[in-house]
């Protein structure tokens, strides 16, 4: 019975962990919040918060462009919504208020 000995001639280094840091964060978040804030109603902070990461990642990664355009534009357009909704609501507030005071069961 022969044993033979474990060949130890060819050897690998150690490999390093992989970073942990994302060059993407501020676009990813971006486009996270500017999605999120038409899906939960138009939730004006959520928006603000979308597009000022939006315009950071623009400035700050060079990757992520794309996603970062993308969380600035649905970021628009839910602070767009917003401004429309509350525009309509306050040229209708009249009418509300004349139908009250006449009396249409409002």
């Amino acid at each position: 019975m022969t044993t033979t000995a474990p060949d130890t001639t060819t050897t690998t280094a150690p490999v390093a962990p992989a970073s942990i840091t994302d060059d993407k964060a501020f676009s990813i978040a971006s486009l996270v919040l500017g999605i999120g804030s038409i899906v939960m109603g138009f939730q004006p902070i959520v928006a603000a918060a979308g597009l000022v990461l939006g315009i950071m990642a623009l400035r700050r990664e060079s990757t992520g462009r794309a996603m970062a355009i993308a969380g600035i534009i649905t970021s628009s357009v839910s602070l767009a919504g917003i401004v429309i909704g509350a525009a309509a609501f306050a040229a209708f507030l009249p009418f509300l208020a004349v139908a009250g005071f006449w009396g249409f069961g409002w």
